[in-house]
């Protein structure tokens, strides 16, 4: 085999372009992998599958002397019957070739066919039993060698493969048009412009909004439903969105029959797979009738449908990310398998493109009704605050200046820093509206140690970081003041009246207090306590962590297909591999003796989560690194999944580098691969 191995490299590569290409054709796959098993090993071959009633369907059969095809095709078919018979069930129990010779292979036919030497491959998809190969000889004393029977294994993997991505690309397709209705059936209008303003989708209910049918939409300027104050308030949100923030307000568009709607818009920025900006995806609400008749009690329904909105699609997002790993993962197999500049090689990373596209489809659908729920980390304030001195200086512009204060010994603080940024820039952006001719912001830090009831009623106590922004604006009456927190309350009509109200809210679910003081013509500052964070050990346990060379890996996914994928994309780096689909079982393993070095979950499963199954499995091995897997981003997972130093997760879907290079990343150095 060592001459043969590499033209039949080749050769496995051609056989899974050609499967691939053949895919929605279930008879042509038959008969391509039968005419490819027979061509490479001789002699003849067939293919015999299960239908989804679980029966045997027609044999596809070729033998290199065409007058013996037609009679052993007869011969060996078993169409309709169901897979009950002793080599069937063998094949399924074992997932191993059975090897006939002699008598044993001339009972598989009529002994007129003399059938000689045979050889029986299981074909394996997404981890079930799907059919068989069937190889046969004539000639007397004829047997098949360990190569060939090698070989045979490689051809039905490689069917294997085939029928799981053809399966897998289903649906996706499925999902696919899932997603298109959601779009076209949620009582939002949805248009995405690209960086002019300009539609280039829009959905139905967005057409009623502006009162144009949507076909007419496309290729039009949003700027012609704007006045002039709203034309620049769009110029400066697709700014915003450029920068790669999200926006939320509200507008008045002026419809094609000339009247007038209140609407609210969410904007988002569309980025391509090299992350270059491309434009805004916008989804407007009609708040008319909210704002004439039924007040805040709308606008709140209204959140409340964005927040469905974003677990409908959160939900979806984990089914089509698990399909989009396993076309990722094979796609990825067959690139690493093929000569660069090949039709297959050029094949298999078109498909790696399309799935960047999904990934795409997918953040862009997440970021509509998403919270972040990122997970709070210790955030030293003089860090906090440099990083924040370019989202300051780009909100405020060039006519106002800005002055930061704080000491290297101000208290780090414990919060989301995601949040917890927006809210410094929200108040940024309410300074800055209140100094339209110029001025100053000042932000200071400092700590304090603060004593019951030194603040309001409820406010934190003991050591505390006070952050002050101080601005020079036109200031408020008291009036204002003690309604500025509130939500949707603004003074300004082309305002949506969230700014201040979404930064008390963030200050107050980190544990802190927000206060407001302001005179008019005097300006506003803003005082800010939040608690300090309490200082932790070192890192040497991590630093050790990441020497610890790993052997035994644990793959516990509830999605079969998933589960194998991770297997074949591991394997080749020498791991010892064990997998369950069904985390009590891998529960049950370990308490019974079974110690991996490493367990790769899914985060989301039916019995058991994966941190649930981690904190199982540590009462056995308090140092078990794990990896997480799943279909959600970490923002959307928020509080359900904590990783500590000895943990990663890993966002699907991922390729054989990015899932290698987290192992890497978490556990050090892989095991010498033998042989």
């Amino acid at each position: 085999m060592g001459v043969m191995a590499y033209p039949l490299r080749y050769a496995l590569a051609d056989l899974a372009l050609a499967l691939s290409r053949a895919a929605s054709d279930p008879a042509e796959v038959r008969s391509t992998a039968a005419r490819a098993a027979a061509d490479m090993i001789g002699d003849g071959a067939g293919v015999q599958l299960l239908r989804e009633d679980g029966r045997y369907e027609e044999i596809a059969y070729h033998h290199l002397d065409n007058e013996r095809s037609d009679p052993l095709a007869l011969a060996l078919n078993r169409a309709g019957q169901a897979p009950d018979d002793e080599y069937s069930t063998t094949l399924a129990a074992s997932r191993r070739p059975i090897v006939l010779a002699g008598e044993s292979a001339a009972a598989l036919a009529n002994p007129e066919l003399s059938i000689t030497a045979a050889v029986l491959i299981p074909v394996i998809v997404d981890n079930t039993y799907s059919g068989l190969l069937i190889l046969t000889r004539h000639t007397p004393d004829a047997f098949y060698s360990t190569p060939e029977v090698e070989l045979a294994r490689d051809i039905a993997g490689e069917l294997s493969l085939a029928m799981s991505s053809a399966r897998a690309q289903e649906r996706l397709r499925v999902a696919e048009e899932r997603y298109r209705r959601v779009l076209e059936t949620i009582p939002e209008g949805v248009l995405q412009l690209d960086p002019n303003g300009v539609a280039t989708y829009a959905n139905e209910p967005i057409g009623v909004v502006l009162g144009m049918p949507r076909a007419e939409l496309v290729g039009v300027s949003l700027r012609g439903f704007l006045d002039n104050v709203g034309q620049k308030e769009l110029d400066r949100r697709i700014a915003e969105c450029k920068t790669g923030r999200s926006t939320v307000g509200a507008t008045r568009l002026m419809r094609a029959d000339g009247s007038r709607r209140s609407v609210r818009i969410s904007m988002m920025p569309v980025q391509d797979e090299n992350h270059e900006f491309t434009g805004v995806l916008c989804m407007i609400t009609d708040t008319t009738d909210h704002i004439d008749a039924r007040g805040l009690k709308r606008q709140l329904d209204h959140l409340r449908r964005l927040d469905s909105l974003g677990q409908l699609i959160g939900g979806l997002s984990h089914d089509f990310n698990n399909l989009m790993t396993v076309v990722a993962g094979s796609a990825d197999m067959i690139l690493s398998s093929a000569e660069e500049g090949s039709s297959h090689y050029q094949l298999a990373k078109d498909i790696l493109d399309a799935v960047g596209t999904g990934r795409t489809l997918t953040h862009q659908l997440l970021a509509f009704g998403r919270s972040e729920g990122g997970r709070p980390e210790v955030i030293p304030i003089p860090d906090l605050l440099t990083d924040v001195q370019a989202l300051f200086s780009r909100t405020l512009g060039e006519h106002i200046g800005l002055d930061l204060a704080f000491g290297p010994e101000v208290w780090p603080i414990r919060a989301e820093r995601g949040p917890l940024e927006q809210a410094l820039v929200n108040l940024a952006a309410n300074a800055r509206d209140a100094m339209l001719h110029g001025g100053m912001v000042r932000v200071t830090a400092t700590n304090k140690v603060i004593e019951p009831g030194q603040l309001a009623e409820g406010a934190p106590t003991g050591k505390l970081v006070h952050l002050v922004i101080t601005d020079t604006g036109a200031g408020m009456a008291e009036e204002v003041r003690r309604r500025a927190l509130e939500p949707f309350f603004t003074t300004r009509p082309t305002a949506a009246g969230l700014g201040l109200a979404t930064a008390a809210g963030i200050v107050h679910n980190l544990g802190g207090h927000i206060e407001l003081e302001s005179q008019p013509r005097m300006g506003t500052t803003v005082h800010i306590y939040l608690p300090a964070a309490e200082q932790r050990g070192g890192t040497s346990g991590e630093r050790q962590r990441r020497t610890n060379v790993i052997g035994r890996v644990l793959i516990v996914e509830d999605q079969p297909d998933v589960a194998q994928l991770v297997r074949r994309l591991i394997e080749p780096a020498g791991y010892e591999i064990a997998v369950a689909t069904d985390a009590l079982m891998a529960v049950t393993e370990v308490a019974a003796g079974a110690r991996p070095d490493l367990l790769i979950t899914d985060v989301v499963m039916p019995t058991m989560t994966g941190p649930e199954l981690a904190g199982a499995l540590r009462t056995h091995q308090p140092d078990l690194p794990v990896l997480y897997m799943s279909g959600y981003t970490a923002a959307s997972l928020g509080p359900q999944l904590h990783l500590d130093e000895n943990s990663m997760l890993l966002e699907k879907p991922f390729t054989r580098s990015t899932l290698l290079g987290a192992i890497r990343s978490l556990c050090g150095p892989q095991p010498p691969v033998s042989g």
